[in-house]
């Protein structure tokens, strides 16, 4: 592997003397692939337009960010920032130096990159999903689906006329047209958040490579698993200790056996550039509860009264009901996000966290729908 890592150190002073101008846009790519980002932004989004393609968005996150810790815990892989400090592949003090950012100091093991893995699931959830609400010569069982994307997008008369025809749907040219750019979209996409990995010196190229065909992996096999579209509270509550007791059992069943499994937090405070950029929400157990917590958080908020009586209601099909919760839950969720969590107890922190995750997905699905509808139902009210 020393060979394979010495190449990556290369590829990173490439991207690092001759990209440094495009430090900002790199840095912004980065973020795009933050998977916290699912949750904050592309899940409220979508699950307004499309209740089926939010609901499928949560659950690939969730599995396959839990499927990078398993592949991070057994793979061991190593960070560029603090192999390059204590490998031995190179000699007489010939080490060469990394750049290193506010954003290089992740504290889990580098492989496979949890960013690729979880910008290319959920971005590939979102490409087939459009895709398949516009495919030409619609079934009989989709034209509904496809209406509701036609009355949301004749608000942007440009977009809609280029992309839904009068008969809501896309003639064949206009459909491989757009699947072109849409998948090209994609790949463009993909491509600059594994290059902003390792332009920061957190990933090395080839676990960007594994963590971005794992995800779409992941994505591929929740296509044909319908069921958690309707899955009971009882699927999510089982799932979640499913995937917490698993996690858990094979770090106690590897410490046991002498193999301590946060050895990559000890590396990243001992060579990361500045102790501050080390932050407790990057480590391994980190990641695993914010995950649980938005699962656990979704499976309460759509068997919930209110998701019935909101989402599921008279009002859940209007576009303007669908508008009011994206902008809500949209500001609201970015207010949340300023919120910050106590760090000097690490487990009240992890409490906290999946408390938090837990809310995000609730306020989403079921409370702010619900306020809306009674807005709404307001509204109406006085105008009758």
């Amino acid at each position: 592997m020393d060979l394979v890592h010495g190449s990556g150190v290369l590829v990173i002073q490439h991207l690092q003397n001759n990209y440094r101008e495009y430090h900002s846009f790199l840095n912004f790519m980065s973020t795009v692939g933050d998977p916290r980002n699912i949750f904050s932004v592309y899940f409220p989004l979508w699950f307004h337009l499309s209740r089926e393609v939010g609901t499928k968005m949560i659950w690939v996150a969730v599995i396959g960010d839990w499927l990078n810790l398993i592949f991070k815990w057994i793979l061991f892989g190593q960070r560029p920032y603090w192999w390059v400090q204590e490998t031995t592949f190179y000699h007489n003090n010939s080490a060469p130096r990394l750049e290193q950012f506010q954003i290089t100091c992740e504290t889990g093991p580098g492989s496979p990159s949890g960013h690729a893995m979880g910008s290319s699931c959920v971005w590939f959830v979102m490409i087939t999903s459009v895709l398949h609400f516009t495919r030409p010569s619609p079934s009989a069982s989709s034209v509904q689906s496809l209406q509701r994307w036609a009355d949301i997008l004749q608000l942007f008369p440009n977009v809609s006329s280029f992309l839904i025809t009068g008969d809501v749907s896309m003639s064949p040219f206009r459909f491989r047209l757009l699947r072109s750019g849409l998948w090209m979209t994609f790949w463009i996409i993909q491509m600059s958040v594994c290059i902003s990995r390792v332009f920061i010196a957190t990933h090395f190229p080839h676990q960007v490579i594994l963590g971005l065909l794992s995800g779409v992996l992941v994505a591929v096999v929740f296509d044909h698993i319908p069921s958690v579209y309707s899955a009971s509270l009882k699927v999510y509550i089982q799932t979640n200790v499913f995937l917490f007791s698993s996690a858990i059992g094979f770090y106690l069943l590897l410490k046991v056996m002498g193999i301590d499994l946060l050895w990559s937090v000890t590396k990243a405070k001992k060579w990361c550039a500045n102790p501050e950029w080390i932050h407790l929400d990057t480590s391994p157990f980190a990641g695993l509860l914010r995950n649980l917590g938005a699962l656990f958080g979704l499976g309460l908020a759509v068997n919930s009264e209110m998701f019935l009586q909101s989402c599921k209601g008279k009002n859940g099909n209007k576009t303007r009901f669908k508008l009011m919760c994206v902008a809500a839950t949209l500001t609201c969720l970015q207010l949340f996000d300023l919120m910050k969590m106590p760090t000097h107890t690490e487990v009240l922190f992890y409490t906290l966290s999946f408390c938090k995750s837990a809310s995000v997905p609730l306020a989403v699905v079921a409370v702010i729908p619900y306020c809306v509808h009674l807005l709404i139902g307001d509204e109406d009210r006085k105008l009758s």
